[in-house]
């Protein structure tokens, strides 16, 4: 004999594996927890960050080029995951020279930012 759980049956699989997803996390925590030695000394909580020891106040000031850099990167991960759907349909037949427009169109816009920066100098490292 079948049971046919209809509609809701493709989620009581997604469930179920959820429940058995987050029961490994769980069961793997659990088990760290109780396996692991614990001796904390004064050295082991110490604050700890880059390998450098805390020395005066937690307020410290950044060059704005490091965003900048983090923006660029940003905007090239960007267009590459607008690249790869683009070869895809680039490929298909009747979309060759409406998509290569459009992508040219799009490149220009990042070239334009790019040549932006550069002309503000702001990607120069040092």
């Amino acid at each position: 004999m079948t049971v046919s759980l209809g509609y809701l049956g493709s989620y009581a699989a997604v469930l179920a594996l959820l429940v058995v997803g987050v029961a490994i996390v769980a069961g793997a925590l659990f088990a760290n927890r109780m396996l692991r030695p614990a001796r904390p000394t004064p050295d082991k909580l110490a604050t700890y960050e880059c390998g450098v020891d805390p020395v005066g106040e937690g307020w410290a000031q950044s060059q704005v080029r490091y965003y900048v850099f983090t923006y660029l990167y940003v905007i090239f991960a960007v267009d590459a995951v607008f690249l790869f759907p683009w070869a895809t349909v680039f490929a298909a037949p009747g979309f060759g020279m409406t998509t290569l427009v459009e992508m040219f169109v799009f490149l220009g816009f990042i070239a334009l930012g790019i040549l932006y920066g550069w002309r503000k100098r702001v990607l120069t490292w040092a």
